[in-house]
């Protein structure tokens, strides 16, 4: 989609729920290759706020400390993290190691103040990247203090309304202040379309919190449903004490075949543990990028048969795919610095590694003389960017008629107890390496 529909969920919901929007000859190259120490005529001079001629110094803000649970928004950092550490390994970008300062804001916009602060004006980070933060308080600082924020995670409105944000999954806002276009956001409804073209189901469940920021992302993805001829059953449930058995008999009864939904992960454990325990059997129960993860070989085991169905959608190649050299480059920083994380790898900590990755990308076109304006001058190009193949091409450009059809792309996977020798594990039902794209609906919401 154009503007990625990332969320407003305050929940800690992310739209997995979406692919990027393209033109036909979007798939190109993706900007200089991440390599070693360039060969530059004489020392590197200390050109920014944070750059020494051998090291720049990074920020790195997560909600880690979380009321929904330390593995809810941490999962970007370790993927940042692990790339940085393997990009040391090998000599840093043109003769400079990165020096990484992390700040857990506790998921306080106080704290997201607080930290925001002192990574600036302390630490004095050149830039941030990675970041995946529950109240993003002190987004309009960071933009005031002219920080490139590089492919953090949307949770909040923060990165289609201020300047200096750049999103993990682009982003054709004008991003001057408002939110989006005058408060208007918009989604695709690729994610619909693929599951009617490839699985013939057509009465969907949509299940929500009696919160604001849940039914507000339900309503998106009932519209999203509707335009591609979706019969709908919406289900709400209460937030404090969810009633998942009554919403789940009800999806039953009315012949739902397929599941959508507007909670968060735990929530999703406990649906699913419903919809085995009352007979509710679909084709595919959609579940966001946020829990496309191998903890659901865990996570779900009291419900074998909802385990069985479940899809994620995302705009990245599926981290299992370890055939694709990225990936793997991925796969193998992560084994590098977090060994211990195996059993809980995700889309996530790929996106967090992306984000670095790109980050990377923007300082090496800089060569010698490292400056936030040409870090900026990198982000704000035409051409898309695709994270040397790992990413659905996306970039920064305004778009001036955002309602008008456009081609979305995505990534699709299917949990399979069988994949990995029996552990369990995402198989792609996307090209392997690739992404399907189709010309789709764009549908307008408010931002809240």
């Amino acid at each position: 989609m154009r503007q990625a529909l990332a969320t407003a969920l305050v929940l800690g919901l992310v739209a997995a729920a979406c692919g990027t929007r393209l033109d036909d000859d979007a798939f190109g190259g993706s900007g200089p290759a991440v390599s070693g120490p360039s060969t530059t005529s004489g020392p590197n001079p200390a050109s920014d706020v944070g750059v020494s001629p051998t090291q720049v110094t990074v920020g790195l803000i997560v909600s880690k400390t979380s009321p929904l649970g330390p593995e809810t928004f941490a999962p970007p950092s370790y993927g940042a993290r692990a790339f940085f550490e393997g990009l040391n390994r090998s000599g840093g970008v043109n003769g400079r190691t990165v020096k990484v300062v992390e700040c857990d804001d506790q998921s306080s916009g106080a704290g997201n103040l607080d930290c925001v602060r002192r990574l600036i004006n302390d630490e004095k980070v050149f830039a941030f990247a990675g970041n995946s933060i529950f109240q993003y308080a002190g987004a309009e600082a960071v933009s005031q203090a002219g920080v490139p924020d590089i492919g953090g995670q949307p949770i909040s409105n923060a990165y289609d309304q201020y300047q200096h944000l750049y999103e993990i999954y682009g982003s054709s806002a004008p991003r001057d202040g408002t939110v989006g276009w005058d408060g208007v956001l918009y989604g695709g409804s690729e994610v619909q379309r693929w599951f009617t073209d490839h699985l013939g189901v057509g009465t969907a469940g949509v299940v929500a919190y009696n919160q604001a920021d849940s039914l507000r992302f339900a309503d998106l993805t009932a519209d999203l449903l509707r335009a591609e001829g979706y019969q709908v059953v919406r289900e709400q449930v209460d937030f404090g004490v969810p009633n998942m058995d009554a919403a789940v008999i009800d999806m039953r009864d009315k012949g739902v075949d397929v599941v959508f939904d507007a909670i968060d992960a735990a929530g999703n454990v406990t649906l699913c543990k419903s919809m085995d325990a009352n007979g509710l059997t679909v084709k595919a129960k959609i579940t966001s990028v946020q829990s496309w993860t191998q903890a659901v070989a865990s996570d779900y085991v009291a419900s074998p048969t909802c385990r069985r169905s479940l899809y994620a959608t995302a705009t990245d190649l599926n981290y299992a795919d370890t055939s694709v050299d990225v990936v793997a480059r991925f796969r193998a920083d992560m084994d590098a610095s977090f060994p211990e994380r195996a059993d809980r790898m995700s889309m996530w900590e790929l996106e967090g590694w992306a984000s670095a990755q790109w980050l990377t990308d923007a300082m090496e076109s800089c060569g010698a003389v490292l400056t936030r304006t040409c870090v900026e001058a990198y982000m704000n190009r035409p051409e898309r960017y695709d994270g040397h193949g790992l990413l659905a091409p996306r970039d920064f450009q305004p778009d001036p008629d955002p309602g008008a059809p456009g081609k979305g792309c995505l990534s699709v996977a299917r949990w399979s107890d069988e994949a990995d020798d029996g552990r369990g594990g995402w198989v792609s039902q996307t090209p392997v390496g690739g992404f399907d794209c189709v010309d789709v609906q764009n549908v307008a919401y408010q931002a809240g």
